[in-house]
């Protein structure tokens, strides 16, 4: 088979992108995207293992050495989102879009995937490429391939995420905690409706829920410690039907986002605390739906070490950053809480090339010269652990 060249490999992630940005699948029903994904794998000669929690595929590439077990991950999925590009690739799908880059990131690690196989020989060990599903969507596809036994002896597992807020060319990450935990409640406060000129006959939930959604700002400010980043947000309310009618009922909703375990469960707790006792103040009562999302990605010290230092003998030092720590959250999480690994970004954003608009927005898109660019960060986070660890056996 003849080795392609670099410039060949993005020419393919191009057509591959396109192709799947063209054809979107929402989370938990990646089912023609995870036929695809397996096709494109098995060209290269890989075992591959479908239907991984869920529509999930892995390829592995058994190499001619015995080595490590390093894992690639990708998401699959897809946001119910109305694609507004005006493109010859923009979603063919109504209501569906690729507005996250996942679709880009399945062209990376395909690319990742046929480069290693064709260069088996650069290689040790075994390489998985995990195409996740459902990322975007709670409870998450991480942890439905975690419990199908996806990471059984896998020695480190490596995650990128095209990036649009950071320029085309710079590479980021960071040690320890880089994005947050994601938790939503849910609150329906229930009183006693009435005429709104008695309101002494009746119990009104909307002045109950007022004092609740005042009393929330506070948690912060007064319950968390003050070197711990967290947000309350509430971005629903909903209450009342007429103008001189007692509401019975009223709801909010909100997120809550967190960066360690403790201060994730310290927010839970002040939030049904001040939920009970508000409404015992009113006479009210009420019920808390509290989701706990995906925990905080928290990266490998070693593993972030590997990346800021593979980066910069890769790429050069002016195009390596440290990212602050981010608000969204991220199911590679559950990956990080069981073995070693690293999260990354890799610049997408580029003004010329019409890559200006945030994640989520349904005019999203990302240069594509991007992908080029993260399939030589995994080739490079690869090579590296697989060098320590001949030099860890050869001191043995």
């Amino acid at each position: 088979m003849r080795e392609r060249s670099l410039d060949e490999w993005l020419d393919q992630m191009i057509v591959w992108r396109r192709y799947l940005h063209q054809n979107p699948e929402l989370s938990f029903h990646e089912v023609n995207t995870s036929r695809f994904i397996a096709e494109q794998l098995e060209s290269f000669g890989l075992k591959v293992v479908k239907n991984v929690g869920g529509h999930g595929v892995i390829g592995i590439l058994h190499t001619n050495e015995p080595g490590p077990v390093i894992m690639l991950r990708a998401d699959m999925d897809a946001l119910p989102i109305q694609d507004e590009k005006e493109t010859s690739y923009k979603s063919q799908v109504d209501g569906a879009m690729h507005a996250c880059g996942h679709d880009g990131h399945m062209a990376t690690l395909l690319a990742t995937a046929g480069y290693m196989s064709e260069h088996r020989e650069d290689f040790i060990g075994e390489v998985r490429f995990l195409f996740q599903p459902a990322e975007e969507l709670l409870p998450g596809g991480a942890a439905k391939v975690i419990a199908d036994g996806a990471l059984t002896d896998v020695d480190v597992i490596y995650g990128i995420h095209l990036w649009t807020p950071i320029p085309l060319g710079q590479y980021a990450s960071t040690p320890g905690a880089m994005m947050a935990a994601a938790d939503d409640f849910y609150i329906e406060l229930t009183g006693k409706g009435g005429h709104g000129g008695m309101p002494h006959t009746s119990i009104d939930s909307i002045v109950a829920g007022a004092s609740l959604v005042l009393q929330m700002q506070s948690v912060v400010s007064r319950s968390v410690d003050p070197l711990q980043p967290a947000v309350l947000t509430i971005g629903t309310i909903k209450g009342g039907s007429a103008q001189n009618v007692i509401a019975e009922n009223f709801t909010i909703s909100g997120t809550v986002r967190t960066f360690d375990e403790e201060t994730r469960y310290v927010m839970k707790e002040r939030v049904h605390q001040l939920t009970g006792q508000v409404a015992s103040a009113y006479g009210a009562a009420y019920n808390i739906n509290y989701v706990m999302g995906y925990p905080p990605v928290v990266n490998d010290d070693k593993e972030a070490a590997r990346f800021f230092d593979t980066a910069t003998k890769a790429f050069g030092a002016d195009r390596v950053r440290v990212t602050p720590k981010l608000m969204p959250a991220e199911d590679f999480a559950y990956y990080l809480q069981e073995i070693p690994g690293c999260f990354m970004f890799v610049g997408a954003g580029n003004d010329n090339t019409g890559a200006i608009y945030p994640h989520h927005h349904p005019k999203f898109d990302f240069d594509e010269q991007a992908m080029l660019d993260a399939m030589l960060l995994f080739i490079q986070m690869t090579k590296s652990y697989a060098e320590e660890y001949i030099t860890s056996t050869v001191h043995a």
